[in-house]
């Protein structure tokens, strides 16, 4: 049933797809021999499932003009995520004290860069992003690094508080849910990759506009949820009822199944909210619209490389 729905949804989403870029297979083998640079501990069953869920693919759905060097950066991002993502789930998930110090760490590279170490960010997750984030790092201006970390901050403290709930036992509500999973899915750090690729951070005042955020609330709400339709088998064994079904199921007191039909229809009407609210971005001028353009199409351009991606990756196959 929910792969029928993740179908009937992906044939009506009215956002154009985007074709991947040509490159993505020897992407996809430079990040094989990466991880292996950087040692993480992975065999073989472990390194087909990698392969098997494509993030060269989906960075290029998500950024289809970048080139390959800049596609290298996105998937080592990606990847780097995702591996963070399966560490702080799942029965053998870190702690919550263990996350947060891998937060400390994390922040602090993206902050003052590599020397001296933190503590919290150690092995082969820190020499994957420090090799991630070496060209963004020596490229883009010191607002724009700001902006991303502050994304990647407010990201991994709502990992930190999912698995909190997860410990205790703690089962959010839909509304509670809702504003915590904008912060899980990464979305936020997606975003200001869009000026990575184009060259052109936004000002602060543009980026951080209540047009532009609404935009990119309601952009990160759809790939958020069609994550959990996707992921939801998955997420009945190891969630602690961290999905969006799941958290309408116990809200509403509805079997799961007539859960899935209400998150599809509320993901339906998200939609079109998305579409309009892209419509009516107002104008910042000459100077600044393009850019805002080209903002918005990558804010789109997640959401619809997401469903792609979910549709043809085996991640959560």
């Amino acid at each position: 049933m929910v792969d029928r729905t993740l179908r009937a949804l992906a044939s009506a989403c009215p956002l154009p797809a985007r074709r991947p870029a040509p490159m993505v297979d020897e992407v996809q083998d430079w990040l094989a021999a990466l991880l292996t640079e950087s040692g993480l501990p992975l065999d073989g069953p472990a390194r087909h499932r990698l392969h098997q869920a494509r993030f060269a693919g989906y960075a290029a759905r998500l950024y289809p003009h970048a080139d390959e060097a800049d596609l290298r950066v996105l998937t080592a991002l990606f990847t780097w995520f995702f591996l963070v993502d399966d560490a702080c789930d799942g029965p053998q998930a870190l702690s919550p004290e263990r996350i947060s110090a891998l937060r400390e760490g994390t922040l602090y590279l993206l902050r003052y860069g590599p020397r001296p170490a933190h503590p919290g960010l150690t092995g082969p997750l820190r020499r994957l992003l420090l090799r991630a984030w070496r060209e963004p790092r020596h490229r883009m201006p010191d607002r724009w690094r700001t902006r991303f970390a502050d994304a990647v901050a407010e990201h991994l403290d709502g990992t930190w508080r999912e698995r909190m709930n997860r410990a205790t036992g703690r089962r959010p509500g839909v509304d509670e849910y809702v504003v915590l999973r904008r912060a899980t899915s990464a979305a936020y750090v997606s975003y200001p990759l869009i000026e990575f690729v184009t060259g052109r951070p936004l000002p602060d005042a543009v980026y951080h506009h209540p047009a532009l955020r609404r935009v990119g609330e309601v952009g990160n709400d759809l790939l958020s949820w069609y994550n959990d339709l996707a992921s939801l088998e998955r997420d009945r064994a190891t969630s602690g009822g961290h999905n969006l079904v799941l958290a309408v199921a116990a809200e509403r007191g509805v079997p799961v199944d007539a859960a899935v039909e209400l998150v599809a229809e509320r993901w339906r009407a998200a939609m079109a909210r998305f579409v309009t609210l892209r419509a009516t971005v107002p104008s910042f001028g000459p100077a600044l619209d393009e850019a805002v353009t080209t903002h918005l199409d990558g804010v789109a351009d997640a959401v619809r490389g997401t469903i792609d991606w979910t549709l043809e990756s085996a991640r959560y196959g």
